[in-house]
């Protein structure tokens, strides 16, 4: 590993791995739907090479693509969505007894962090005070987890209690699960989520720079083919690769209680410390119609995901760009939020399959 001093010398590329005219396809007989009209935004208004969008409203899944490029089966980087995943390991363990949200990292990592007070719960909320590493690498340099907490630790740090997003408050995570577990947050992940669930295009890719197959080609904000890429400039915080199927069937099963035992989801859904910003691992967002939906997007150098669904995950909707850059982004992701989940709401009696989508 270089000297640190060597690695902030590296030029900065713009891509960030999260904080916080085409053909359609359907998979069923319905017409035409809402999203049809707003997922072509991403290209025409947001200028994304392509986008794809794959809902499941009860019983019901629609698909939808604008570009050639893309396909239903693609795999694509996930981001900050990865989060979703260690914060469901941590409070799986958390169940087991295994550890307490209380804890402090000095317990499990004796001399990590300068503040020996840091708790599992401030990492999981994002109020830790712990500044993000990222804001020194841009995401673009490969890190070994306890690398990525030093050159955070070489920024001043927030203050705690207080909400911040830091993608380092999820690297540290990763390797408590591996303190606590004896195996890497990747082990723990495939055990207790992705094999249970059958995610059988998702995977933590470790040291593989290149996208398991099929997969489509991923752009920076610069226009440069991003496709390989070395999954060490996010780990933990951001490292994983999926679907849109697996994406949806994971927050299907997640919020509908198939993952962790009751109080323990309420726990995860508890945004007080936040004031309301984000949970453990997800964030709530209230639509103009009153609805409110619980995910999370993700943004690495070649790719922004946005997963959403409504409790208990009977509506799930996720879309994927091939790029990390999409101008408007904000105003369009709200608005293909809004259309899904406002416009066409779930019919009365419908139910989502234990199987997702």
């Amino acid at each position: 590993m270089p000297a640190l001093r060597t690695l902030l010398a590296i030029p900065l590329a713009a891509a960030l791995f999260c904080m916080f005219p085409g053909t359609s396809a359907s998979l069923t007989a319905s017409p035409a739907l809402s999203t049809n009209a707003t997922l072509p935004l991403l290209v025409t208004e947001g200028k994304a090479p392509a986008a794809a969008l794959l809902a499941r409203d009860g019983t019901r899944t629609r698909f939808r693509r604008t570009g050639p490029t893309v396909r239903r089966a693609d795999r694509f980087r996930a981001g900050s969505i990865t989060k979703t995943f260690i914060a469901t390991v941590v409070l799986q363990l958390a169940a087991e007894h295994r550890l307490h949200l209380s804890d402090t990292v000095n317990q499990h990592l004796p001399g990590l962090l300068r503040r020996p007070s840091v708790s599992l719960r401030s990492l999981l909320t994002h109020t830790s005070g712990l500044p993000d590493f990222t804001a020194r690498t841009h995401g673009t340099i490969p890190l070994t987890a306890r690398t990525a907490v030093r050159v955070a630790q070489t920024s001043p740090s927030k203050r705690p209690g207080h909400w911040q997003y830091s993608n380092t408050n999820y690297v540290v995570l990763g390797m408590i699960i591996r303190q606590v577990t004896g195996h890497s947050y990747a082990t723990e992940a495939r055990r207790r989520i992705i094999e249970p669930l059958a995610l059988t295009g998702t995977s933590f890719p470790g040291s593989d720079a290149k996208l398991p197959a099929p997969h489509g080609r991923a752009y920076d904000a610069s226009g440069r083919d991003v496709t390989t890429l070395d999954p060490h400039v996010a780990g933990a915080a951001g490292e994983l690769v999926s679907t849109l199927a697996d994406l949806n069937r994971f927050y299907t099963a997640l919020l509908a209680g198939r993952l962790l035992p009751r109080t323990q989801l309420r726990t995860m859904l508890n945004t007080q410390a936040t004031q309301g910003r984000y949970g453990m691992g997800l964030y709530p967002t209230k639509l103009p119609c009153g609805t409110t939906v619980w995910g999370h997007d993700g943004r690495i150098a070649g790719s922004y995901v946005r997963t959403a669904a409504t409790l208990p995950g009977t509506h799930v909707l996720t879309f994927h760009t091939n790029t990390d850059k999409i101008a408007h982004m904000a105003t369009l992701e709200r608005r293909i939020l809004t259309t899904e989940f406002c416009d066409h709401p779930v019919r009365p009696g419908a139910h989502s399959s234990r199987s997702g989508a």
